[in-house]
């Protein structure tokens, strides 16, 4: 028999809603039917269900504390690779789910001092426990759930717990302290949508797609594929969150003189793959948007990969 924990976050609460969600408020303000139905679903399978409304990342923190393994001679917290505990998170939108998934990293990632030798050479956080997936909002058709194929309704997802296989995702640690599962848009627009440019350099292992010293419309940086378009140009070419890279786009106008015509503007797309990313603005701030989530930095920011490291309860 498995314990279930149903975890659905309060409006205001850390990074998942208010000033971190994206605008989830009025959502998380209406009763949460899907939660009780996939609770009923998750009663009738076999499974013990508890459902937790938190509201502050304590409150997160103490839900995910459940999934500790036994005390390591190293002293450090890894989560239980045995445990038949199950973690069912209910979002309105990928920023909710962001924020639980960054609180694991935070309570399981070791500190670079204490590195164990049974952690991977490329990973900087052990494998961390499955999460299923309950979406709140039945209109949208793009977030991380619907990209994957995971199943949307309250049974489906019951389904999935007691019965689904677990597949391993990548998932993007910034130097931020945060977590990326989708991708980022790094780039601002006017009150008319249009694109803002500016200027940055933006350097994917030792690639660099622009050095800041030209315009750039849009900077893509891609886990899976939400983040594919911009202002109807392919930035990604895919968006493959299982292939162990990151996968980085810049837009950039370029000038074209035309004989007798004048001039018309080209956007070329450059496109590079790797491991990791950094983006170093060249003047003032740069606006983005991380899995959702808006904010703005004025600082280099660097993302990395981390394959495998997270895992959904897949139908």
């Amino acid at each position: 028999m498995f314990d279930v924990v149903l975890l659905s976050l309060a409006e205001g609460s850390g990074d998942g809603c208010g000033a971190g969600c994206g605008g989830c408020q009025s959502a998380c303000a209406t009763p949460r039917t899907p939660v009780l139905a996939c609770a009923d679903a998750l009663r009738e399978a076999g499974a013990r269900v508890e459902t937790v409304l938190a509201g502050s990342d304590q409150e997160i923190d103490a839900v995910l504390a459940r999934f500790d393994g036994p005390a390591r001679p190293d002293g450090l917290t890894w989560p239980d690779p045995d445990s038949t505990m199950r973690l069912v998170v209910a979002t309105v939108t990928d920023g909710q789910l962001r924020a639980v998934m960054r609180r694991l990293v935070r309570r399981y990632a070791p500190p670079p001092s204490k590195r164990p030798d049974d952690l991977a050479r490329t990973r900087t956080v052990p494998d961390l426990p499955p999460v299923a997936i309950l979406p709140l909002d039945p209109t949208n058709t793009e977030d991380i759930a619907a990209q994957l194929g995971l199943p949307r309704t309250p049974t489906g997802v019951a389904s999935a717990v007691m019965n689904g296989t677990v597949r391993r995702l990548d998932l993007l640690r910034n130097d931020g302290g945060s977590v990326t599962l989708d991708g980022a848009l790094l780039g601002g627009s006017d009150d008319d949508g249009r694109a803002v440019p500016w200027r940055g350099r933006v350097e994917v292992d030792d690639t660099v797609l622009t050095d800041g010293e030209e315009p750039v419309l849009a900077c893509v940086i891609g886990n899976a594929g939400g983040y594919a378009e911009f202002d109807g140009l392919r930035l990604l070419s895919d968006g493959d969150p299982t292939d162990g890279r990151v996968e980085v786009s810049v837009a950039v106008p370029t000038v074209i003189k035309q004989r007798f015509r004048g001039t018309k503007v080209r956007v070329e797309v450059r496109r590079a793959r790797g491991r990791a990313v950094s983006v170093l603005p060249r003047e003032g701030e740069i606006q983005f948007l991380d899995d959702g989530v808006a904010g703005s930095t004025s600082r280099k920011r660097s993302w990395w990969t981390e394959a495998g490291a997270w895992a959904v309860y897949a139908g």
